[in-house]
């Protein structure tokens, strides 16, 4: 009887410490940036209408979203538009990129040989190579695709390298006690020792991608029914409809956001278990 009521108690007190917690997690990561952000659209809102600014300056939040409302189809086709496109860029990148890695990491004279071509690629303007990637790939969603992959390949490559050097040297001893070979090792430690580092450029690629994608339609983009969010911000500009224009740019911020939280909750699913960065308690 008494461990019963003991027992009792304590699931008791546990599952207030969960509510305390869950609280906590609402009132830091959802309730206070709702907040500051209600507040600052309210002041935007009052100030722009004390001050009597014109909207083709600087548009009120209210005409922001008229703009998004009347052109809702338009505005929804160029955001699908740019999110196809981001979204193979990134993937090639991540392919493109773990791989190419894995290889540099498995030989220090590849690595020696080859890194440095890398870096200067990622140095080079891609307006400097827009247009023989336009002549090799033809205008349109091709050549788009390209340079997505250029602007979100590196942080990949960068980044899931660092992570293959990183391996604990005493894991290292360990796999080779056991007569491991390259690819054992590579697979079976330095590759899952590299998840947080991988998961780490994951995060910056995937809002690269949606910037590489818009680049890419400003630069070898075609116009209508087929162009995405960096056509219809081309369009608005030279129409001043400045409303829409941020209405556009406000949509493709929503997307790397929307990309960005995907790629979180995929990092929390991979290394919520097991890795400090996101674990909330330990086991």
């Amino acid at each position: 009887m008494a461990s019963d009521v003991a027992k009792t108690i304590i699931l008791s007190k546990k599952g207030s410490l969960r509510k305390q917690f869950l609280y906590k997690t609402f009132r830091s990561e959802i309730f206070l940036p709702v907040l500051a952000f209600l507040v600052f659209i309210t002041l935007w809102q009052f100030i722009l209408q004390l001050l009597n600014i014109p909207s083709y300056l600087l548009p009120k939040p209210t005409d922001i979203a008229s703009a998004a409302f009347e052109n809702g189809t338009n505005l929804i086709e160029s955001v699908l538009t740019t999110a196809i496109e981001s979204i193979f860029g990134f993937l090639l990148s991540v392919i493109i990129g773990v791989s190419s890695a894995v290889l540099l990491a498995s030989s220090r004279i590849i690595e020696k040989s080859i890194y440095p071509y890398a870096i200067i690629l990622q140095t080079i303007p891609i307006v400097a190579i827009a247009p023989i990637i336009v002549i090799w790939f033809g205008a349109g969603i091709n050549s788009i695709i390209v340079i997505t992959f250029l602007i979100s390949f590196f942080p990949m490559l960068s980044n899931t390298l660092i992570g293959l050097h990183s391996t604990d040297q005493n894991l290292k001893n360990l796999f080779y006690l056991y007569n491991a070979n390259r690819w054992q090792l590579m697979w079976r430690l330095r590759i899952p020792g590299a998840l947080p580092y991988i998961v780490g450029g994951l995060k910056v690629s995937c809002t690269l991608s949606v910037i590489g994608a818009i680049v890419g339609e400003y630069i070898a983009g075609i116009g209508g029914s087929q162009g995405g969010l960096g056509y219809a911000i081309t369009s608005a500009a030279m129409r001043l409809e400045t409303p829409y224009l941020f209405a556009c740019g406000l949509s493709a911020s929503l997307l790397g956001i929307s990309f960005f939280l995907v790629v979180n909750y995929i990092s929390k699913r991979l290394l919520s278990s097991w890795h400090e960065s996101e674990m909330k308690t330990e086991n």
